[in-house]
């Protein structure tokens, strides 16, 4: 195990030493907090150390938020400032916020959705503030897939509306339930049809469906990618997805910009699962960026 630390160490050092080196990246690689959830949740470190440890362990330049983490700190503005100069101070970007625990946005109930679609109204403005470009949402709720849909254009609808002055998109992630069926999302973005509603690919959240045409039909409305990693094989690769083929697809979209690292597994160590996914998406952005 320290012998492989030891090699993810240094393959990190090197990737991320050429990452620095000639003209913009077409793509480039941020770090999910949901990577770092075992040490928040032990309570080792807060959300206010999280720039910090992207720039400094992990060499990484941007970072996307869970809310949970920042819970209760929405609409605290001396919080939100501090957690604005740690980004400064590390020369680090922030990109969304993963906005979970506040109601449905597809309840089939009126009053719910609406209050779930106020709910996020914080989140809205505390990603304004803090420079982010969008907020993750969550197309979930009880009913059929029709009913469900109908709720989700009313609900990602109205809150798209709510965020368009604000300059903040609303993307909905493929995060379980009817969300992982791409098609049944991707009907949902035709007929919202607005331009700040969009989509955020997790390339490993699919079940029954399959993950590269999910990732395909999400990818022309995605504001973001979500490279989720589980476990590796002895070379380095996801043994769950072909990253080779995902980032083929995520390329012919014509998508430029940040894939997130979002480890999820737990045979290595957070820092070791964290610098691996690194490795592996530098290695199959590569050819992207030459």
């Amino acid at each position: 195990m320290k012998t492989r630390s030891f090699l993810l160490t240094i393959l990190l050092a090197g990737s991320v030493f050429a990452n620095c080196l000639g003209q913009e990246q077409r793509f480039k690689i941020s770090l999910a907090e949901w990577s770092i959830r075992g040490t928040l949740q032990k309570g080792k470190l807060t959300n206010l150390d999280f720039p910090r440890i992207a720039k400094e362990v992990y060499g990484l330049d941007a970072v996307e938020y869970v809310s949970t983490f920042m819970r209760g700190k929405a609409e605290d503005m001396q919080y939100l400032q501090s957690l604005k100069d740690s980004c400064t101070k590390y020369g680090v970007k922030s990109l969304l916020i993963m906005v979970d625990g506040e109601g449905n946005l597809a309840d089939t109930s009126v009053a719910a959705r609406t209050k779930a679609v106020e709910n996020h109204y914080k989140w809205v403005k505390a990603a304004k503030f803090l420079g982010c470009h969008s907020i993750r949402v969550n197309a979930a709720g009880r009913g059929t897939m029709g009913q469900m849909q109908a709720a989700a254009i009313d609900g990602l609808g109205r809150l798209g509306e709510y965020a368009s002055p604000y300059g903040i998109n609303v993307i909905v992630e493929n995060h379980g339930g009817n969300s992982s069926y791409g098609k049944w999302l991707i009907e949902i973005m035709k007929e919202v049809n607005k331009p700040n509603c969009g989509t955020l690919p997790d390339l490993g959240n699919f079940y029954e469906y399959d993950r590269y045409t999910g990732v395909k039909e999400m990818m022309p409305y995605a504001r973001g990618v979500s490279g989720k990693t589980v476990n590796f094989d002895e070379e380095g690769n996801e043994t769950r997805v072909d990253y080779e083929q995902m980032m083929k697809i995520i390329a012919e979209s014509g998508y430029n910009g940040y894939i997130d690292v979002e480890y999820e597994g737990n045979k290595l160590s957070e820092a070791d699962g964290i610098k691996a996914s690194i490795v592996l998406l530098n290695k199959v952005i590569a050819p992207y960026n030459n």
